[in-house]
């Protein structure tokens, strides 16, 4: 391994203790992610102006830090759905009114609802500003054969209506 390959990972490992330290000072998680995201970019910053773009040193430094990276994403996604159903289910607990229930039910999916075409909207403004298509997709020889044969029973079936 390059020794700058090395120094940028004994930075990082760095940075890492530097983030446990700030554990230990009992700050909240909101200031702990927002050093961590603040640490990082500047991390990653670093390593883009000192090693430039597209290096050798930048790659297989990240292949070592996507591990901890990868991992940290994967503990979220653990935690996150007994997180979220748990906090449902004390919720309606909670709840001192029964009719209340609904009117919280219709608010919490209005708001998803509300949401998710907020998302839509900024993905179809997104496409439609940098001209993006699925022209550049590529069909696999699996996905292929099974339009194949899924045309080949087209007829079948609509002879049976």
């Amino acid at each position: 391994m390059d020794f700058a390959v090395i120094a940028s990972l004994a930075v990082f490992i760095g940075i890492l203790f530097f983030l446990f330290t700030q554990q230990q000072k009992q700050n909240t998680l909101s200031r702990l992610v927002l050093i961590g995201l603040v640490t990082g970019s500047l991390f990653g910053l670093a390593l883009q102006l000192i090693h430039g773009e597209g290096s050798d040193v930048i790659s297989k430094t990240l292949e070592w830090v996507g591990i901890v990276g990868s991992g940290y994403v994967g503990l979220l996604k653990m935690v996150i759905m007994p997180l979220v159903l748990v906090s449902m289910i004390s919720a309606v607990v909670k709840l001192e009114k029964g009719g209340s229930l609904g009117k919280i039910s219709g608010l919490t999916i209005s708001v998803l609802l509300v949401t998710t075409a907020i998302s839509a909207l900024i993905g179809i403004l997104v496409t439609s500003a940098f001209g993006l298509s699925a022209e550049g997709l590529t069909e696999g020889a699996r996905e292929t054969a099974r339009i194949a044969v899924l045309e080949s029973r087209a007829g079948t079936v609509s002879d049976l209506t």
